[in-house]
């Protein structure tokens, strides 16, 4: 990491709006497009220290890509590089969720219904291309393939956010048992200049904001604290985030009465074609619920970000001191296997299963994946391509 600075930030944000008008397909593609970007091509961090990084956001309730992404920025250009990456990341989509709140959506015809299908391979291509590079740097032995084959097998068997984080978990604890031979080089260095008094500040006011606002609501019924406090709840208590955190907002902004089922799902939808975090579906409904749609639009985006990020930052650095530890480096073995193993059943379940429909789908994704690996293409490069192929086949 280069030390911290107006030159540190601009290159942080100029990464980040890169793949904020580039990453398509989702949290677990983005994962694919960070270490595209931040270990093989500007060696921010290594492989072993990026699987660390992902497995730690993975424990935490939040946007688990777009808190990697703001732990990168934060690693390399302080809390400025990591506002900054935040912005430039999220700032796109969020706009383009902006537009379609005022009605101005037009991807619903059948080139974009097209469009939307080449992201989708595009997806295929980018989370295949991060696994194959993940898998032969984190599992170079039989103790970590077994671990990583264990834990796919079993998110197969048992999908979902909860069992994410079990099968990482599962994986530390077997790492502990079997990967003693594993050094600290093996597990990488993920340092971030987090202090400790900052990172109980930041515990703290995730727990205050979370059990003050629904007290501040009651007392104070006004209609923008109401929309703030619910995005809020949503962002602190989900795992796994992108598509887990759905079911918490229907509750709340259709259940409640605020917005109908078919606004809700129209910006889903469309949420579905953009850029970036899932997460930017906030400012559609902080849009389409407040009678200023720019303010709503900014404080359910605030609201839903901001719980993970808190817990990021105040988790850091005890989690620097607890890695020092020496069972910890076999522990870190084991939960960066399990990571990969988490990515393998993620390509087949949603990844595959929500792209691939019949043989012109696998030719165009294996296509984009030897793109990437053979002639490594810049991913934005692929996107352009896989979209243009799969348009063009189904037009012909």
């Amino acid at each position: 990491m280069s030390p911290h600075g107006a030159f540190a930030s601009a290159e942080v944000f100029r990464a980040f709006l890169k793949l904020g008008l580039t990453a398509f397909g989702g949290p677990i593609a983005h994962l694919g497009y960070f270490r595209e970007e931040f270990v093989q091509r500007r060696r921010w961090l290594d492989e072993a220290a990026y699987a660390e990084l992902v497995a730690l956001c993975q424990f935490l309730p939040g946007p688990a890509s777009s808190q990697v992404g703001f732990a990168l920025g934060l690693m390399r250009g302080g809390v400025s590089g990591a506002l900054l990456a935040w912005l430039a990341f999220t700032v796109p989509s969020a706009l383009f969720m902006l537009l379609v709140a005022y009605g101005a959506d037009g991807y619903g015809g059948p080139v974009g219904q097209l469009i939307v299908r080449g992201l989708k391979l595009v997806a295929v291509a980018i989370v295949a291309h991060a696994l194959w590079g993940m898998a032969r740097n984190l599992c170079p032995d039989v103790q970590r393939a077994v671990i990583a084959a264990l834990a796919a097998v079993a998110l197969l068997m048992l999908p979902g956010a909860a069992a994410q984080v079990s099968a990482i978990a599962a994986g530390a604890l077997a790492g502990m048992w079997i990967c003693r031979h594993v050094s600290a080089r093996e597990t990488g260095s993920l340092q971030v200049a987090v202090s400790r008094r900052t990172g109980a500040f930041a515990l703290a006011s995730f727990f205050v904001l979370l059990v003050g606002l629904p007290l501040l609501v009651t007392a104070w019924p006004q209609a923008y604290a109401q929309l703030f406090e619910a995005f809020y709840r949503a962002g602190a208590l989900v795992f796994g985030g992108g598509h887990v955190v759905l079911p918490l907002l229907e509750a709340r902004v259709v259940g409640q009465g605020w917005t109908t089922p078919d606004v809700f799902l129209t910006g889903y939808g469309a949420a579905q074609a953009v850029p970036g975090p899932l997460f930017s579906f906030a400012a559609y409904l902080g849009a389409v619920v407040a009678s200023q749609p720019l303010i709503g639009a900014a404080l359910a985006l605030v609201g839903i970000f901001l719980p993970g990020f808190l817990l990021l930052v105040g988790v850091l650095p005890f989690w620097n001191a607890l890695r020092e530890r020496p069972w910890a480096y076999a522990a870190i073995a084991g939960a960066n296997a399990a990571v990969v193993g988490v990515l393998a059943a993620a390509l087949y379940r949603p990844v595959w299963t929500s792209a691939i429909a019949d043989i012109a789908d696998v030719a165009i994704a294996a296509i984009g994946f030897l793109l990437l690996v053979a002639l490594r293409l810049p991913p934005w490069s692929v996107v352009l391509l896989v979209v243009a192929a799969t348009v063009g086949v189904r037009m012909i």
